[in-house]
Order: C-alpha cells, then structure tokens, then sequence
C-alpha cells in the first residue's frame, strides 16, 4: 500500500525526486513527507509552505526532506499530482459501474468525485489544477490535464464517443470551467457551496450535450 501510495504521487519516475524510494520503509517516508505538507497546506495554504516546516511536520530532518526534494515547490508539484492520480482513480472506478449507462451520468460522478476530494483529501483545495507543473522540460504544445485524458478515454470506452479533435477539446473546456468552478465553491472549506456545484454540473452537460449527442 505504502508503495502504491508514492506511485501514485510521482506516476512514471516523475523528475520532481531526487531519489526514487526503492524499499516500503523509503515509500513510507516519502508518503509521510507528503500527509505533511498536505497537512500544513490546509492550515496555511501553499504559498507559505517550507521545507523546514515539513520536516517538523513529519518528524523527519530536513535533510530527508532535501533527499527527495530539492525545494519546496517540488513537494507541492508531487502533491498535485498525487491528488490528480487519486481523483483520477477515483472517477474512473466511479464511472467504470454497468449500471453508468449514459455519459451524463459519468459526468455528474466526475462531479461527485471532484467534490469528495474536496471535502476528504487534506490539500486538495490549495491545489492549482490549471496550472501544468513543472517536470523539467519545455513544453512543445499545450498539455491537457491527466483528468481530461482519462474523463476521454471514459466516454470513448463506455459510451462510443468518437475522439476526435472536437471533442477533445470540449472535455478539455469541461475541465477547466469544472476546476474554476468548484474551486470557487469550497473557497471556504467546509462542505462547499452547493449552488455553484449544481451550476458546474448544468454547465458542463449543457457545454457537452451538442457534442456528444448524436442524432
């Protein structure tokens, strides 16, 4: 588990380590410099963040943080994508059910998913979704978030949606008015807003309904 859990931080050997952990106990210690931060970031959010304060967090020296990392934006960025690959599993596991038989539905469970990360996953809500991280190299054309790709591959698997560029781009937008606006509703933490949750859920199918619906 402990090892499942730093695959999914830094998915594919991420450049943002220093060092990949090899053994469960460097898998726990990486996992627990994560909760750390996670953890400091709900309290003050991310822009505050140092290594030092997570090193105290995790009971860890700082030189065990500098093993992994080699600032603090490296431990945000392997946040992010831990919380991406998390959210990820989540709306694919949510959507992968027989008994989602249309895509409006997987829509509204990658809203539910969304808003249970919020609601559960310590750090989540101090999270940039719109911005790419930085993993060491330029980019050569616009990257599309991995929730896209996968909300994609979804509705191409599940519901004979054609991918094509039209449609790539329509679940890229429904992405990202989804992260704007659900980042607005738990702007205050909590249980989150839940008019502006009904909105992204009605403006997302209302964006995705001349697209995906044929006929």
């Amino acid at each position: 588990m402990l090892v499942t859990d730093v695959n999914e931080a830094l998915p594919g050997g991420s450049s943002l380590l220093r060092n990949e952990p090899v053994q469960a106990r460097s898998s726990a210690r990486l996992t627990g410099l994560l909760d750390a931060a996670a953890s400091i970031i709900d309290e003050i959010g991310y822009e505050r963040l140092t290594t030092a304060m997570v090193a105290e967090r995790a009971g860890a020296s700082i030189g065990t943080v500098y093993r992994y990392f080699p600032d603090r934006i490296a431990v945000v960025d392997a946040l992010a994508l831990r919380c991406m690959q998390r959210l990820t599993a989540r709306v694919v596991e949510a959507v992968s059910h027989d008994d989602v038989t249309d895509w409006r539905q997987a829509v509204d469970l990658v809203v539910d998913a969304k808003v249970e990360m919020y609601r559960t996953e310590p750090g989540f809500r101090a999270i940039r979704f719109g911005d790419v991280p930085d993993l060491g190299a330029p980019q050569q054309a616009p990257v599309s978030s991995p929730l896209a790709d996968s909300v994609l591959r979804l509705l191409v698997e599940r519901f004979d949606v054609v991918a094509d560029e039209r449609t790539e781009l329509a679940v890229q937008v429904v992405v990202e008015i989804g992260n704007g606006l659900l980042a607005r509703a738990f702007v205050a933490g909590g249980r989150g807003d839940e008019r502006f949750v009904e909105e992204c859920r009605r403006v997302v199918t209302s964006y995705l309904e001349p697209v995906l619906t044929v006929g």
